[in-house]
């Protein structure tokens, strides 16, 4: 009879457990793709005054209620001076842009909108819509890519560039002349200035490897791309970061490397992942530049 009783008991606890773990993951799992955040970081790079911005990247054609503006209402709520679109907004098999372009129109009149590609537009420019970079400078944005624009803020002068490609490869190359020419000519030119540089770069991968924080002369570099890791363990962060493999060291939050610091955010999405996101809530990262 006791023995009965404690294995119903032990029974009944592993039920229990069990009951727990599911409703965990669900629970995870909806908030992953449903529960907006609102994370706030700091850069020193020597702004004179601060100024501030809201990064936002890996929007995958989501929507967070009609028309985005759940996300819309929760950036204008953060009052930024910037607002930075980090790349892959939309799907590279997305039918049309109207995704980012309707929420590029919620939020120019909040502040100025800058735009960087990322591998999902370059896909969908691949893929039958070449006309992207006019749709998105139609609704308001500023596309940037291997461009800048030489802006002031609250006072400060920054030179503000966008770049999707790798500034070396993924070798271990140590001088400038190891780039593509394309791209030599257009990082020559960005660091040729006294401003406060930074770089919209949608992957952190473009500027970790290959010496290029060594060589280059960028003060702040923000990036997206990995979903913070897609799965985040706890204890442990993100499972998994493009060319950086499992467990990336480069993959949410505030970082220095070499010459520059960096900064990369979690995004709000993903695409077609053989794994959901998981513990890993849709960030709107509000980044302060001091």
């Amino acid at each position: 009879m006791k023995r009965r009783k404690k294995r119903h008991t032990l029974f009944m606890i592993i039920l229990i457990l069990l009951l727990f773990a599911a409703a965990y993951i669900l629970i995870s799992l909806w908030l992953s793709v449903n529960f907006l955040t609102v994370r706030e970081f700091t850069a020193e790079i020597g702004a004179e005054h601060p100024v501030r911005t809201v990064v936002i990247s890996d929007l995958h054609d989501h929507r967070f209620g009609e028309d985005n503006e759940r996300l819309a209402e929760k950036i204008r709520e953060t009052a930024p001076d910037l607002i930075f679109m980090d790349g892959d907004m939309l799907n590279g098999e997305s039918e049309n842009a109207e995704v980012p372009a309707a929420l590029i129109r919620e939020l120019k009149d909040t502040a100025p909108v800058y735009y960087a590609l990322g591998n999902h537009e370059i896909d969908y420019m691949e893929n039958g819509h070449p006309e992207l970079t006019e749709e998105l400078e139609a609704a308001g944005a500023a596309v940037l890519d291997k461009e800048f624009v030489d802006i002031d803020v609250n006072g400060v002068q920054i030179r503000l560039g966008g770049m999707y490609d790798y500034a070396f490869g993924l070798g271990g190359n140590n001088d400038a002349s190891a780039a593509p020419e394309d791209i030599r000519n257009f990082l020559e030119d960005f660091q040729n200035t006294d401003r406060l540089k930074i770089m919209l770069a949608h992957r952190p991968d473009s500027f970790i490897f290959g010496d290029a924080s060594r060589v280059w002369d960028v003060d702040l570099v923000i990036s997206g791309h990995n979903h913070g890791g897609q799965v985040v363990f706890p204890f442990l962060g993100g499972l998994y970061g493009g060319d950086q493999g499992f467990f990336p060291e480069y993959v949410h939050g505030m970082y220095e490397k070499d010459n520059f610091q960096m900064f990369v955010t979690s995004g709000l999405g993903s695409n077609r992942q053989k794994l959901p996101r998981f513990n890993n809530l849709p960030e709107i990262a509000v980044l302060e530049i001091r």
